[in-house]
């Protein structure tokens, strides 16, 4: 029976006249070679090519690589097509050289290209200095913000968004309360989880808010799916771009960014940021320059396991204290608190160096602690307390004049014998400074009714009963003996109108005694009408009788 070598044509001939085991050892040892040869000369028609219709019986010459497959030679050649050298953009696999190249690697959005855009081109162009500070101060931040975005997978130009915003300072107060460099509002900053009490103000930390920020963009273009609405709605909030969005779409309209109704900062918000990225992508072209930003971090965190002074902070780490503050502007106190702020942010270099010297020092590390007022007081009653002038108190506190401090306010104080323990977490988290108008009193003793103790006689006045308590060195659950003293502070006019009452009360026995006496006052003034009546009778008759006599 004839064997055949379909995989292997080129082999058949050969293989066919050989038999047995020498058969089988040749293929074993030809097989490898032969297929590399065969594939690499054989060459394959393609079914509408002129060769696919030569005839079958061509002849093959051998060659230096094997045989080959000739066409005839009354086959034309076809002319040689010229294809384009256009390669397709690679990305280079080389570092950026500073971090503007490599924010500009990233910029993904669609551009805009109107006269909004060459206006605030201008606006920056004619401000050199303006840029020159702003790009400066980005410096601490920027490589950070950059690490958060390409982590997202998100378009650069975000990275440009403090320069709208809040030109990188990260203290930055807008006139409706927005604060930080991503200037969130206090109800928007509360929903992404910055803290805001007496102590810190996360709108202003550098990693909370990056972090924020990028969550609330990542939010509204999911929403919206086109960043420029999404950066329309985080400047001028959600509901009103929906809002604008369904009054186009009611009326027929576009709802592109371009399309809607929205107010003048809206309008001109993604322009400006347009403005910057041209500037930033191509600065020679602006005839600008920004500062060198290396692309590595400028800063560290560092563990905070105690509470710390920033002083003490500033002076282990080698640096100023306002370069502490600066990467840590979400800081409003002297003292860090652990339990709410477990880790700060130092240069890089001095994060090394405060580590290092930290595991050798042995002083204080913290000189402040945190007070929470028991009960309402004034200014001067909580100072006295914690051991501290008023001024003084008023001053780290940053309480204004003439108020009241209402119970449970925290309040940071120096640390003292009594005072001295590091901050809870939960009032380190929730500390509010809590006010109320300072009202000028008047001091008012009233005597105890039967059967009242000081809560009783208190709420009688719509007064604390710790206050009166305090007030007369008793305890809130004293009872009060009838007719007994009370010693009370009351406002101006509830004081007038307590004594007043008082003094009416008192003089009520007198009162009739007057009315009794002016009942009696006309029967004396008849008497006295009657006998003056009487006399002038008296002296006409007498001058009668003279009249009578001298005629």
């Amino acid at each position: 029976m004839e064997e055949r070598f379909p995989m292997i044509p080129c082999l058949a001939p050969a293989l066919a006249r050989l038999r047995g085991g020498a058969r089988r050892l040749a293929l074993a040892l030809a097989v490898p070679v032969a297929l590399a040869g065969c594939a690499s000369t054989v060459a394959v028609n393609a079914p509408d090519s002129p060769a696919a219709n030569a005839p079958a019986s061509v002849p093959a010459s051998s060659a230096r690589g094997g045989p080959a497959v000739r066409l005839p030679g009354n086959v034309p050649l076809s002319d040689l097509a010229v294809a384009p050298m256009d390669a397709p953009t690679v990305t280079s696999l080389a570092a950026p050289a500073d971090l503007w190249e490599r924010i500009r690697r990233g910029l993904a959005l669609p551009d805009l290209n109107d006269e909004l855009v060459r206006q605030h081109e201008q606006w920056y162009l004619s401000r050199p200095d303006y840029i020159q500070r702003m790009t400066e101060r980005s410096s601490r931040y920027l490589f950070h913000i950059v690490e958060e975005i390409e982590a997202r997978g998100l378009p650069m130009e975000l990275a440009l968004l403090p320069f709208i915003e809040s030109a990188f300072n990260p203290q930055a107060v807008s006139s409706a309360r927005a604060a930080g460099m991503w200037q969130f509002m206090p109800a928007t900053g509360a929903s992404f989880d910055l803290k805001q009490n007496a102590f810190r103000d996360d709108r202003r930390d550098v990693l909370a808010s990056t972090r924020a920020a990028l969550d609330y963009l990542e939010q509204l273009y999911a929403r919206f799916g086109d960043w420029h609405l999404a950066l329309a709605a985080y400047n001028w909030g959600q509901g009103n771009v929906s809002r604008a969005i369904t009054r186009n779409q009611r009326a027929g309209l576009p709802t592109g960014y371009g399309d809607l109704i929205m107010p003048a900062e809206t309008r001109h918000y993604v322009p400006k940021l347009q403005a910057v990225k041209n500037i930033v992508a191509n600065p020679a072209r602006y005839s600008a320059t920004l500062p060198d930003i290396g692309n590595h971090p400028f800063f560290d965190t560092v563990a905070i396991e105690r509470d710390m002074d920033v002083a003490v902070i500033a002076r282990l780490a080698e640096v100023e204290e306002a370069d502490v503050r600066a990467l840590n502007p979400s800081l409003k106190q002297p003292v860090v608190m652990a339990a709410g702020t477990p880790q700060v942010l130092l240069p890089w270099d001095n994060a090394v160096i405060f580590q290092r010297k930290l595991q050798a020092y042995s002083g204080p590390l913290a000189s402040w602690t945190a007070w929470v007022v028991p009960s309402t007081m004034t200014v001067a009653q909580a100072a006295e307390r914690v051991g501290m002038s008023e001024a003084e108190l008023r001053k780290a506190n940053a309480i204004p004049p003439r108020m009241r401090l209402r119970a449970g306010s925290s309040l940071i104080v120096p640390r003292n014998g009594k005072l001295d323990r590091d901050v809870p977490a939960h009032v380190a988290d929730n500390g509010t400074l809590s006010l109320q108008p300072e009202v000028t009193t008047r001091r008012v003793v009233v005597k105890a009714r039967k059967g009242e103790n000081v809560a009783r006689l208190a709420r009688r006045y719509g007064l604390s009963a710790a206050s009166v308590a305090e007030w007369n060195h008793l305890s809130v659950g004293s009872s009060l003996k009838t007719g007994q003293r009370v010693t009370l502070h009351l406002p101006p006019q509830r004081a007038k109108a307590t004594t007043t009452a008082r003094s009416t009360k008192a003089v009520k026995p007198r009162a009739s005694a007057t009315r009794s006496a002016a009942a009696k006052k006309p029967t004396a003034k008849k008497s006295a009408t009657a006998a003056k009546s009487s006399s002038s009778k008296s002296r006409t008759a007498s001058s009668g009788s003279s009249k009578t006599a001298r005629q």
